[in-house]
């Protein structure tokens, strides 16, 4: 927790702590220099060389371990301390956490060994053996706990790493459904209302006009959401159009184009719902009906969308042929994007051709 809470600090109180840490360590030196018989000259340059260098440590962490594990070593020659080296093992932390398995493993090796030659020269048998042992599990605790942070913190780099990947897939596969959607909606009633066109333009050329007049319609709304959609892979165009998504209040205009396209919808739509919830059931009524253009036309369809039970219970059912699915091979990408999004919701998704005649589509997603 201690860890955390240190990692949120600003780069500028971390290193405040370190200087104040410093300032600490400089300190004990100068009391232990008072009771030394060393020159004051050497006790305070010494006194220095341990304390000052660890305030930088996260900057330099191998130089500062020299110069800290050398200035130790020396005072200790000269007899103006025996402290079991704190400051090297608090050193050795920064090394651990920020350098390689290598280095810090060689910085480890180096640092004990020269701290074991230094005490064995001054300490006489076997007061040299406890202070050995005691200065090597302090560092090799130190040494070990800078391993188990840099450890921690490549794990959660990594993790950050993969969710941040994650998100860019499904948001990739997010717009792709909207594409789709959206392309294949306006392309269906375009297809249908393009060949009606040329079979009665010779002879009823004021229907051909009309015909001519939705795919200009369904052509322009189209363009304008995927320029909004693409606009999310361009973050650096500020002139990205900003309308909302589409929702239930757009799904009597998505009725009105099925009907110029030769499809009568029954709609019926009960309750609010959240807003990322109803661009859900947009497209899905929006691709079911598309289906029902693309395949089954003319045909009338009923569209239902109810809310209740803490829910949504969507319904799209026509009347038109209902082996179309079974004639495409298994439905296609519309099928398997709208089970999808049911899916994000946690909810259930059903499609198939009725007994008899005709096709439903139905859903259900929680609200919360």
């Amino acid at each position: 927790m201690t860890s955390r809470v240190l990692r949120l600090l600003p780069t500028a109180y971390l290193y405040a702590l370190d200087a104040v840490a410093a300032v600490a360590v400089f300190t004990t030196y100068l009391g232990f220099a008072e009771m030394s018989t060393a020159p004051r000259w050497l006790s305070c340059a010494l006194a220095v060389l341990i304390g000052a260098p660890l305030a930088v440590r996260r900057r330099w962490p191998l130089p500062v371990l020299a110069v800290v594990v050398a200035a130790q070593g020396a005072a200790t020659l000269a007899h103006i301390t025996l402290e079991p080296y704190a400051p090297t093992a608090f050193a050795m932390y920064s090394v651990a956490a920020l350098c390689s398995s290598r280095v810090a493993g060689g910085a480890l090796a180096v640092s004990l060994a020269s701290a074991t030659a230094v005490v064995v020269a001054t300490e006489p048998w076997p007061e040299d053996v406890g202070l050995v042992a005691f200065v090597s599990v302090l560092v090799c605790a130190a040494w070990a706990l800078g391993r188990t942070t840099r450890v921690r913190r490549s794990y959660e780099t990594r993790r950050a790493a993969e969710l941040a990947e994650r998100a860019v897939t499904e948001e990739r596969m997010r717009i792709a459904r909207e594409l789709h959607d959206v392309v294949a909606h306006s392309l269906s009633l375009i297809a249908v209302k393009a060949g009606i066109a040329a079979h009665v333009g010779p002879a009823r050329p004021e229907e051909a006009q009309e015909a001519l007049r939705v795919i200009e319609t369904a052509s322009r709304d189209t363009l304008v959401e995927m320029r909004r959609l693409l606009g999310v892979l361009r973050s650096e165009d500020a002139a990205v159009e900003l309308a909302p998504m589409p929702g239930l209040a757009d799904l009597p205009e998505l009725v009105t184009r099925a009907s110029l396209a030769g499809v009568e919808v029954d709609l019926s739509v009960g309750g609010p719902v959240p807003d990322a919830l109803g661009l859900t059931v947009y497209r899905i009524v929006q691709e079911s009906v598309t289906n029902v253009v693309k395949h089954a036309a003319p045909a009338s369809c009923a569209v239902s969308v109810e809310v209740s039970g803490g829910e949504v219970a969507i319904s799209v059912v026509d009347d038109g042929p209902g082996e179309r699915v079974l004639a495409g091979g298994g439905g296609g990408h519309g099928l398997i994007g709208m089970r999808e999004r049911v899916a994000v919701y946690g909810g259930t998704f059903s499609a198939g051709p009725l007994a008899g005649r005709g096709f439903a589509v139905r859903a259900r997603v929680p609200l919360s």
